[in-house]
This record gives structure tokens, C-alpha cells and sequence, in this order.
């Protein structure tokens, strides 16, 4: 009887043991599920601000594109050629500012305005320069040096 007993003890005790190892990696998967709950909760964020930041540069290049009236073309009469070529050039796109592919009898002046400020600086200069060097008057906010080109 006594063996029995003891047999019955020692089969709850391991049946204690076991059903530990579940709880344990329960505990391990809750705690686990709260990280990536507060990941999720940091990229939803994150998507938030991205999307905000998205529309309102929609809506500032949506005023900027209204206040552009005729298209870029060249100079004179003489024979130049419009930025694309000789067709008619619309309204840019939203946000992009397109520098057409290099051509025999291109001037400067078929080149947005930044891209005409650098081409005279440099022209001025009499030297040559890097890009970090030339000051550009027309970019926003007074102007600046180019970077990263």
C-alpha cells in the first residue's frame, strides 16, 4: 500500500512538472504578443504621420502647379528648340522637375530656373567647380549649395 501511495505521489508530481512547461511558454508567447502589439502600434503611427506628410505636399505642390501659367520654352525665334524637342510643353507633373535629354542646339534657357542659375555661376566662375561650390539663389528659402550631386 505504502508503494502505491508513493507511486500516485510521484505521478502527480511529474504531472506538476509537465503542465509547468505550458504555462511557462504560455507566459513566453503573452509576453511575446505584447511586444508585437506595441510594434504594430509603432509602425500604425508611423504609416500615420508618412500619409499625413504625403497629402499635405500633394496640397502644397497642388498650389505651386496653379501658379505656373505657360510652359517652358526657349528663347527667340531663331530656331530654338522647346525643352522636349519641339512639342508643346504643358504643366509639369506634381513635384517633378524633368531636365531634358542634352540635344544639338540646346540652350540654357530651355533648363528649369535652378538649373540656369547654376549653369551661369559656373559659366561666371571661369573655373572649375564642384557642385558643393555653386550657390544656388533660386532654390527656396534664399538659396543655398547644391548637396549630393
Amino acid at each position: 500500500m505504502c508503494q502505491a501511495v508513493l507511486t500516485v505521489g510521484s505521478l502527480l508530481e511529474e504531472l506538476a512538472r509537465r503542465e509547468a512547461v505550458p504555462r511557462q511558454r504560455i507566459e513566453e508567447v503573452r509576453e511575446q504578443i505584447a511586444a508585437l502589439e506595441s510594434q504594430l502600434e509603432d509602425e500604425h503611427d508611423r504609416l500615420s504621420r508618412l500619409v499625413i506628410t504625403r497629402e499635405t505636399v500633394e496640397e502644397i505642390l497642388g498650389e505651386a502647379a496653379e501658379l505656373i501659367q505657360e510652359p517652358v520654352t526657349a528663347g527667340s525665334a531663331g530656331g530654338d528648340v522647346d525643352a522636349v524637342g519641339g512639342v508643346p510643353v504643358g504643366p509639369p507633373v506634381l513635384g517633378v522637375v524633368t531636365v531634358p535629354p542634352l540635344r544639338p542646339g540646346m540652350r540654357a534657357a530651355m533648363l528649369p530656373r535652378a538649373y540656369r542659375d547654376a549653369v551661369e555661376i559656373m559659366v561666371d566662375a571661369g573655373r572649375a567647380m564642384r557642385a558643393g561650390q555653386i550657390p544656388i539663389p533660386s532654390l527656396p528659402e534664399g538659396g543655398g549649395l547644391l548637396k549630393g550631386v
